[in-house]
């Protein structure tokens, strides 16, 4: 087993439209998917809605929703956006998307927009998340996470932020660069759900508004 503990990051990108804000604005979380490719011999996917190709791999049953619900609650802290409610924002997408099965990801989440008349929706993407084998300072085999987000304008479909997390941690013998993260991480193996959530922490501060409340 290994005994040394370290978080090292593989890819942590965040980026948005200069001066888009998402203040006095209702937002909609719509249910985050895991994302596997269709040939169980092809180790990427694309993302639906920027076509960009990811990492993909093993993706625990309900992952999705973990990753969903750690960047609402963070969006919860925003001012002056009102959050629809997320049992009407899913009740809506799972409606919607099971009457328009030929209809492309972009055309969906406007539809569902328009109806929940928000002004910004945000979508994500799990393509990898994989629980940690072992406990908290010694692991056969330990966490890996990987997802996307986006924030997209309801009105002309175009995205307005994104953020990219990938990562797998690794032990201090393996790479012994990154001491924020080890120590951010509590200097132990984290759990699928400790990684995940501090890959939402990194990207959540681009968020469009983020940096001006909070400073």
């Amino acid at each position: 087993m290994l005994v040394f503990v370290w978080a090292s990051p593989d890819v942590v990108h965040a980026d948005k439209n200069a001066g888009v804000s998402p203040s006095n604005t209702r937002l909609a979380v719509l249910p985050f998917q895991a994302i596997s490719p269709e040939d169980g011999q092809v180790a990427t996917v694309r993302c639906p809605v920027c076509g960009s190709v990811n990492s993909s791999g093993t993706v625990v049953k309900g992952a999705e929703r973990v990753v969903q619900d750690l960047f609402t609650d963070k969006l919860r802290d925003l001012k002056n956006t009102e959050l629809i409610p997320s049992e009407r924002a899913s009740g809506v997408y799972q409606r919607i998307s099971s009457d328009s099965m030929k209809q492309t990801p972009k055309q969906l989440i406007h539809k569902v927009g328009m109806e929940l008349r928000a002004d910004v929706v945000v979508v994500g993407y799990v393509y990898h998340y994989r629980e940690r084998v072992g406990y908290d300072y010694a692991v056969e085999r330990p966490a890996s996470v990987a997802f996307e987000i986006h924030l997209i304008s309801v009105k002309d479909g175009t995205s307005l932020w994104r953020g990219i997390f990938e990562k797998t941690q690794k032990s201090l013998m393996e790479d012994v660069f990154q001491v924020s993260s080890f120590f951010r991480g509590g200097a132990k193996w984290l759990t699928a759900r400790e990684l995940a959530k501090l890959g939402i922490d990194d990207i959540f501060r681009s968020f469009p508004g983020v940096s001006s409340e909070r400073e």
